[in-house]
């Protein structure tokens, strides 16, 4: 499939885990591709992987919690892609702790990069979605913003946020063009979920030495087959983001092999 030959994409946490799988996607589909991520080294291992597709891929370091940084970094993605027709939020940070030991500095770290960087993502990536051409945003929730997490309110708290602010931008955007969606992943495989991301928008959970593992049980995909890798996520988001998504928006897409039926 090339869905994506002519269409400029900008995707943050593209160094890693499911951010770095969606940019692989749409390069696979043709695509045109800024990946921005925190992580320099992220990024190489992106344009490594990318391989003979390399030559439609920029890579940007952009830290989204800072706003002077998102406001040259989206700048420069337009710039370099000549316009843009798709932005997927991909980025975010994952941290676990009890909620009565969570210092605010804490708390409000998880909620900058994951609610408050989404926003300025896409607040500096409007104007060029609407001289875009069937312009589409994908923002990435998770299951923990509808289902308990345990030792994870922050997470949950943002990526709630996430969600709801996507209906918000979907109803206030429409008439001009531009499809909100949201995925939510869960029981997916990735540098967030087992701490091996390149990028320090992509840390693992680190749970409490003395978390409840009791409270996980309900947490196993149905489907059996254990964890899915990020590829799973990526062509969901690709399909979101295509002409065949041209009918979707203002709602979400579970994806986590029916953990939560």
């Amino acid at each position: 499939m090339n869905r994506y030959e002519g269409r400029r994409a900008l995707i943050t946490g593209g160094g890693s885990g499911i951010g770095q799988a969606t940019v692989l996607r749409l390069l696979a589909e043709g695509g045109t591709v800024v990946a921005a991520d925190v992580s320099e080294a992220g990024l190489k291992d992106t344009v490594a992987k990318a391989g003979e597709a390399a030559g439609r891929l920029t890579t940007l370091v952009v830290d989204i919690a800072d706003e002077n940084s998102v406001r040259a970094g989206v700048a420069a993605a337009v710039e370099a892609l000549g316009g843009l027709d798709v932005l997927v939020n991909a980025a975010g940070i994952l941290r676990s702790s009890h909620t009565h030991e969570t210092s605010l500095d804490a708390f409000e770290r998880v909620v900058r990069v994951n609610l408050t960087g989404t926003f300025l993502v896409i607040r500096e990536a409007i104007p060029a979605l609407l001289r875009g051409h069937d312009a589409a945003v994908v923002n990435f929730s998770s299951t923990s913003a509808m289902f308990a997490h345990p030792y994870m309110a922050a997470y949950a708290a943002s990526k709630g946020g996430v969600q709801s602010m996507t209906h918000a931008l979907a109803a206030e955007y429409a008439k001009q063009g531009i499809r909100f969606t949201a995925v939510q992943p869960g029981s997916i495989s990735s540098g967030m979920t087992d701490g091996s991301g390149a990028s320090g928008q992509s840390a693992g959970p680190g749970l409490p030495e003395d978390a409840d593992m009791s409270l996980f049980m309900k947490l196993a995909p149905a489907l059996g087959q254990g964890f899915a890798g990020p590829e799973t996520v990526a062509g969901v988001v690709a399909m979101l983001a295509s002409e065949d998504g041209k009918f979707v928006t203002g709602t979400e897409v579970r994806i986590d092999g029916g953990t939560h039926y």
